[in-house]
């Protein structure tokens, strides 16, 4: 049995995941992004996110990144690159990172053997990743790992994010949703970022989600109280299994026993992350 039929690469991807995530939550690599020159909010969070693809232009975010209005990316690429070289950004992002979870974490767990662990292992698994239509994965594979354990763990974290975000985008394609769609989709769930901090941050105006809305309950996959049908559930159930299948890879390569303590090792760090206040309950739920 794969980890994908197993559930437990998905489990890993979640332990993992956060160590990476907790970045666009925080205000260090922001501030760092901003003593460049970018300014804060989306134009920062593009360049920090794209800067491995290169000074690429608005088409190559709006396809990588999937669920972002086009005129809004238009707004900020490729005028940042105007403000900051790729380069400078990479090595911005990783100061915010570092800062990031030295303050999160704390110096003892930045310190700790677990850490080392925690970063071999996640590293490991990237051995098994795919860069074939995964450019996001791809592109951030080419950087270099960073030494300290907790900036590696950060890098592998980042790697593993990625090339599972690049087979999702592949399993919403297959699904029929539109980028707007899929965010509206997942956050009837109740389980997502509000409603408001989608629109807000991806660049949909209040009637774009409306109408996608709308959409979703002809198709028979929201009721009329915007909530996911049997139909609706089945559609994400099935686009996150292709999405398991796709990333399957990097946790079988590992296999169960190092995947399971990579999730216990990871699953505890998140832990502490969430309890430092790195994900604001204000910005999850139905609202």
């Amino acid at each position: 049995m794969t980890t994908s039929e197993a559930g437990t690469g998905r489990r890993c991807h979640n332990a993992v995941s956060p160590l990476h995530a907790a970045v666009y939550f925080a205000p260090e690599p922001e501030d760092e992004l901003a003593a460049l020159g970018l300014e804060r909010g989306a134009m920062a969070y593009f360049a920090g996110r794209a800067a491995p693809l290169g000074a690429v232009g608005a088409g190559t975010v709006t396809a990588t990144f999937y669920n972002f209005n086009p005129e809004h990316v238009r707004r900020h690429i490729p005028a940042a690159w105007t403000v900051a070289a790729p380069e400078a950004v990479l090595a911005a992002r990783l100061r915010g990172a570092d800062a990031t979870l030295r303050r999160l974490l704390g110096a003892e767990a930045i310190a700790s053997e677990e850490m080392a662990e925690t970063a071999r292992l996640a590293l490991r698994a990237t051995e098994a990743c795919r860069r074939e239509a995964r450019p996001l994965y791809a592109a951030n594979a080419d950087l270099p790992v960073p030494e300290e354990p907790h900036l590696a763990l950060w890098h592998a974290a980042t790697l593993l994010r990625e090339h599972r975000g690049d087979g999702h985008l592949a399993a919403l394609a297959i699904a029929g949703l539109s980028g707007v769609e899929a965010l509206v989709l997942h956050n009837a769930t109740g389980r997502a970022p509000t409603s408001a901090l989608f629109m807000r941050t991806r660049g949909w105006s209040a009637r774009q989600w409306a109408a996608a809305r709308d959409g979703l309950r002809e198709r028979g996959l929201l009721d009329e109280a915007g909530d996911l049908t049997a139909e609706g559930a089945a559609l994400r159930g099935e686009a996150e299994a292709l999405t398991d299948r796709l990333d399957a890879a990097p946790y079988d390569h590992l296999g169960p026993a190092a995947t399971a303590r990579l999730t216990e090792l990871a699953g505890g760090l998140s832990g502490t992350l969430r309890a430092a206040g790195a994900f604001p309950a204000v910005h999850f739920g139905r609202g």
